[in-house]
């Protein structure tokens, strides 16, 4: 980059100036951009809301603020009042430059690739202006909070968006967009006798193909009749619908398709894999609460550990490729394809590189688990086959959750800066009591 003339745009998929840009470029014209950096809480947490095209952030900001944006405008450009800084610029079509690494909410790093480059034109700043930031990392951290209040503040907004939905809940644990867990309606046949999945799956596509929703991986979706059930309380959601999932029936795989631009679990950049777990319908199993006997003993698998109710995680030699991973599964379903009633109450299986991190906390699983796995290449299953392009499993369903080589390494902790930091808020320190 230029030094002070040039800045990179890293923006991701499903963000509305990729819409503005597209429509430049068609027009042959730069598109006209304005950073604005700080200012009142509301902008930030505009900024970051997962609001349909055609909604302005401006206008949610001046909602959720009390009172109208302030802006101006000054040679083209758009400049809030508000904010401590302001940089504007113009990005030129086909005109683009590396950007990355660095680190991000899903708890690894953005590698580098090349993003759209803006040409600055000038840069606006208050008196005593305040650059903010975050730190990000494996959550939880400080853009948690951001989560949440977007949960509270869109929750009763999402069933009016998507019919028969009642909660929809992003997985701040699993790095928000790799999990999601819905509730929804099941209206479609009540004059039948069995209940099983049908409008949920409906609701399942609605949800993929619905703004940031559609950035998901794993979509576990259910329908409870009592209304008792929540999608927030993570581990009891979970338990309730691995008792009722069909493992031959219910699995819904959505092949070569678009995943998080910061998710590197995928096969490239924007590209990967889905997976929803639609189960609806009377308990088929009690979850088992220990480790079944049958799995401590494996060849070249060991430590097996519980991870929940239900789910038992086992370790492995490290993932060198997916042929050898093939082979690797093939050697397990060997071992336990004769033995599948005795694993009826353990409908999952995870094969990981650290099988007591995995089950130390639950928080432990739901990140290692579903930032590391692609649905279409790194889920199998014991006893599995596919009829009529429909893939199931006899057995349990096995989830290869262990670190790639294609993997963005991640983000970790430094002592020496944490030190440094600790120092600030200490007697004597720069920021001691001010936060």
């Amino acid at each position: 980059y230029e030094y002070n003339n040039e800045i990179g745009l890293h923006y991701q998929l499903h963000r509305g100036i990729g819409i503005h840009q597209s429509k430049a470029n068609k027009k042959g014209q730069p598109l006209k951009v304005s950073c604005f950096v700080g200012g009142p809480p509301s902008h930030t947490l505009s900024a970051v809301m997962p609001l349909p095209e055609g909604i302005s952030e401006m206008t949610f900001a001046g909602v959720l603020g009390g009172r109208r944006f302030r802006y101006m405008y000054s040679n083209g450009f758009c400049i809030s009042t508000d904010a401590d800084f302001v940089i504007t610029g113009e990005v030129y079509p086909g005109e683009n430059k590396p950007e990355g690494p660095f680190g991000d909410h899903l708890g690894y790093y953005s590698l580098k690739h090349l993003f759209p480059v803006m040409k600055v034109r000038k840069v606006f700043a208050r008196r005593n202006a305040i650059w903010p930031f975050t730190v990000v990392g494996r959550p939880p951290q400080e853009d948690t909070s951001f989560g949440q209040l977007i949960h509270e503040i869109t929750g009763d907004a999402i069933p009016q968006e998507i019919p028969g939905v009642k909660e929809v809940h992003a997985v701040d644990a699993a790095g928000v967009h790799p999990l999601l867990l819905a509730i929804g309606s099941e209206r479609y046949t009540p004059y039948m006798p069995v209940k099983q999945p049908a409008e949920i799956l409906t609701i399942a596509n609605h949800i993929l193909g619905t703004g940031q929703l559609s950035l998901a991986k794993f979509l576990f979706i259910t329908a409870d009749d009592t209304n008792q059930l929540s999608a927030h309380e993570v581990k009891e959601f979970m338990e309730y619908l691995l008792q009722r999932i069909d493992l031959t029936r219910d699995v819904h795989f959505y092949t070569n398709t678009t995943i998080d631009t910061l998710d590197y679990s995928g096969t490239g950049l924007n590209s990967g894999s889905k997976v929803v777990f639609a189960a609806y319908g009377e308990v088929k199993r009690e979850l088992c609460k220990e480790v079944p006997d049958v799995l401590k003993n494996l060849q070249y698998f060991e430590n097996a550990q519980l991870c929940m109710p239900g789910v038992v995680s086992l370790q492995t030699k490290p993932f060198t490729s997916y042929a050898e991973a093939r082979n690797d599964i093939q050697l397990l379903n060997a071992q336990l394809v004769s033995n599948t009633g005795a694993l009826h109450k353990t409908p999952f299986i995870i094969i990981c590189d650290n099988s007591s991190f995995l089950s130390a906390h639950l928080n432990n699983y739901l990140w290692a688990t579903y930032t590391r796995c692609n649905p279409s290449h790194d889920i199998y299953g014991i006893d599995s086959f596919v009829q009529f392009k429909h893939w199931g499993c006899g057995g349990p369903l096995v989830i290869d959750a262990r670190i790639k080589p294609h993997h963005a390494p991640p983000v970790e902790k430094d002592p020496a800066i944490e030190k440094k930091i600790d120092r600030l808020f200490r007697t004597g320190g720069s920021l001691y009591n001010v936060i």
